[in-house]
């Protein structure tokens, strides 16, 4: 968690956001993902948020569905995942390296059992966003124990209340949804997303970081000052898609990665 925590502590003194893009395990391939995560890191990326295909996400929208299809079309396996994140994290170990991850998956493998795995692999946190603040309680002695952060989510539909309390219990950072609904790419942000910014900020030290819809340069002056991180998804995956040279893609991941990140 410390080494997470560093990561997004030094962007904040710089009073600029810490660049958190998203990956999915195994597109075009386990390999594949290797060489997204190599482009991002050397295009300037802070965090590295990887997610662990699902046959039904609830709040991925169509980017990011097509690319866990193709991951899955593939045949991958969870200890797959494991062991390529082993080769990641032990490659770049300076550069914090994040789940995104299904609840059902961490059910269906145990929770003592994933969570070990996730830690022997090298992550430094997961993050969970079907799994509901109700039951992060009973996980979070289990992420404590293995020095793994459990991030949790606020919307801009979450109760005032509510919301006090999974700052409260989140570790990590909080992720703050930018937008009810799913993800996706948007030309712009709600005008109320800093308000809510403000007032998350009374309720936590912790680092605020924002993902869903931002793809954009200018998404990013607009949160500066107001976010600890951006959380950037659908428009790195986009780049995946089509027919085009991999090495073709993999110079648009590390274009768009470099205009993202705020010098």
């Amino acid at each position: 968690m410390s080494q997470l925590s560093d990561a997004l502590q030094q962007r904040q003194a710089q009073g600029k956001p810490a660049l958190i893009p998203f990956v999915t395990a195994g597109d075009p391939s386990l390999e594949g993902t290797g060489r997204v995560i190599d482009v991002l890191i050397n295009a300037g990326a802070d965090v590295i948020e990887i997610g662990f295909p699902y046959s039904d996400p609830l709040a991925d929208g169509p980017v990011i569905q097509a690319s866990y299809t193709r991951a899955l079309a593939t045949h991958i396996k969870l200890d797959d995942i494991f062991a390529h994140i082993s080769k990641w994290t032990s490659k770049h170990p300076k550069t914090p390296m994040l789940g995104m991850v299904s609840f059902s998956l961490v059910f269906r493998k145990g929770v003592s059992a994933f969570f070990d795995a996730a830690r022997q692999a090298g992550l430094t946190g997961l993050i969970i966003p079907d799994l509901p603040f109700e039951e992060a309680s009973k996980l979070s002695s289990e992420a404590t124990a293995r020095q793994l952060a459990l991030v949790q989510l606020v919307t801009p539909a979450t109760p005032r209340d509510r919301a006090q309390a999974i700052c409260q219990s989140s570790t990590g950072f909080v992720y703050v949804v930018s937008v009810t609904g799913i993800t996706g790419t948007r030309t712009a942000l709600p005008a109320e997303l800093i308000n809510q910014l403000a007032e998350l900020r009374q309720m936590t030290k912790l680092p605020l970081c924002v993902g869903f819809g931002i793809s954009q340069s200018e998404h990013v002056h607009l949160l500066a000052g107001h976010a600890d991180g951006i959380i950037v998804g659908s428009a790195l995956v986009r780049c995946l898609e089509g027919d085009k040279p991999f090495d073709e893609k993999l110079a648009e991941i590390g274009a768009l990665a470099r205009e993202l990140k705020l010098k």
